[in-house]
């Protein structure tokens, strides 16, 4: 087997000929001279389509390759442009690399693969690139994705939820397709306007298909999905409401706890020290000094363990689910609007308000989960990267991984 059939087996090289290797003894890289095969030339580097010459572009350049061993390798070549109908002046397809990019295809998902799988300071020093670098790649190996496979496409149960991805109140609005358990879409931003912006990508035709959305009780989400798809069955999301009981509970802790204060009940006050825990705990998980601490309030604090008793109603009027978690929710109402526990009369009120995604969502059994556990991930990739300049690189890096956009690694393709 001669030499340059060797290269071009190591290098990987597909419809291209590989004219010649040397080493580049100043530089220590490795520099294939290679060019498109006779059947991928003279295309516009966009849309493939073949197209008349126009010049020689401006000479030949180079594309960063895999590392051969422990050394750099460089793909030369001309770099030839083309008239092309539809995109104009262009420079000519190339079989080895993506439009416009300075690596090559494999690079590319190496990077991509890598950025998902490990930590930013890992592919920077493998690779020998800047974190800037990375941000560029996974955003063009996932554009290219997203133009291949729509990922909008389908949309029938989708989940709304935003989360935090910088200091100062920056926010990722992010969307979840409950069939196929993918992320399909994320942007900066918190409220209407860019809900609203999901829905103009997806258009009035796909939004009318919507049949399920699962979020919490924020008015711009309910407000917009409302607007731009009335037909939707909209389910509040249980995990959210067991967080507002939670926090009701939480308000009556700390008024009994001022009030033993205010009164000089020192011995009350400092019983009530640690019991946060041993209330928000379900029972099944309780230590057994939290186990004793919950008897000392019942058997000393009646409002607060009638507190405690309305957030464990409400958790299994929302595990129940169904007619019968129904009719629960009716009896856990009358039961809390007459409590004389204001935190507890004000989340009846606010519960009958969003009655229609409670009852919605006890009859559908479609919660938040999904979205919950892609919001986790999406917090992982960030501390693997130690944080993005760029939003739309988070964002690319989170499709990758949670989109089912991730590339196969050059040579290895997945089962």
């Amino acid at each position: 087997m001669s030499g340059v059939r060797v290269w071009r087996a190591v290098l990987g090289v597909e419809n291209a000929v590989v004219e010649g290797v040397v080493l580049d003894e100043d530089e220590q890289v490795i520099v294939a001279s290679v060019r498109a095969g006779r059947r991928q030339r003279g295309r516009c580097g966009v849309c493939r389509r073949r197209c008349r010459g126009y010049d020689g572009g401006h000479g030949r350049r180079r594309w960063r390759h895999v590392d051969a061993g422990v050394l750099p390798v460089w793909l030369e070549a001309d770099a030839p442009r083309v008239s092309c109908p539809e995109h104009g002046v262009v420079v000519a397809h190339v079989p080895w690399a993506r439009h416009g990019a300075g690596h090559t295809t494999a690079f590319d998902d190496t990077v991509a693969w890598l950025a998902v799988a490990t930590a930013r300071s890992t592919v920077c020093q493998l690779l020998r690139i800047a974190w800037r670098t990375v941000g560029a790649i996974v955003t063009r190996v996932a554009d290219e994705a997203k133009a291949a496979r729509d990922p909008l496409q389908g949309l029938r149960r989708i989940g709304i939820d935003e989360i935090s991805y910088k200091r100062g109140h920056r926010y990722l609005t992010v969307v979840v397709d409950h069939d196929a358990k993918r992320l399909v879409w994320a942007a900066p931003g918190r409220d209407k306007a860019t809900l609203r912006r999901f829905f103009d990508a997806l258009g009035a035709d796909r939004a009318r298909l919507i049949t399920h959305v699962s979020a919490d009780g924020a008015d711009w989400i309910a407000d917009v999905v409302a607007e731009r798809c009335p037909g939707a069955v909209r389910c509040a999301d249980p995990f959210h409401l067991v967080a507002w009981a939670t926090d009701a509970l939480d308000e009556v802790r700390r008024q009994v706890w001022n009030d033993a204060r205010r009164s000089g009940d020192q011995r009350g006050a400092k019983g009530l020290k640690g019991a946060r825990y041993a209330l928000w705990k379900n029972p099944g998980d309780l230590t057994q000094p939290q186990q004793v601490k919950l008897a000392w309030i019942a058997a000393t604090n009646k409002p607060l363990h009638r507190a405690y008793e309305l957030k464990e109603a409400f958790r299994k009027v929302i595990r129940i689910k169904g007619a019968h978690g129904s009719h629960l929710l009716d009896d856990w109402l009358a039961w809390a609007s007459r409590s004389r526990l204001t935190p507890f009369v004000e989340l009846a009120r606010k519960i009958r308000r969003h009655r229609t995604a409670i009852e919605n969502m006890l009859e559908h059994d479609l919660s938040n989960a999904l979205i919950e556990s892609t919001n986790t991930k999406i917090r992982l990739l960030m501390r693997m990267a130690f944080g993005f300049k760029n939003t739309d690189a988070l964002i690319a890096l989170a499709m990758l991984a949670l989109g089912g956009y991730r590339p196969d690694l050059p040579g290895r393709l997945t089962a």
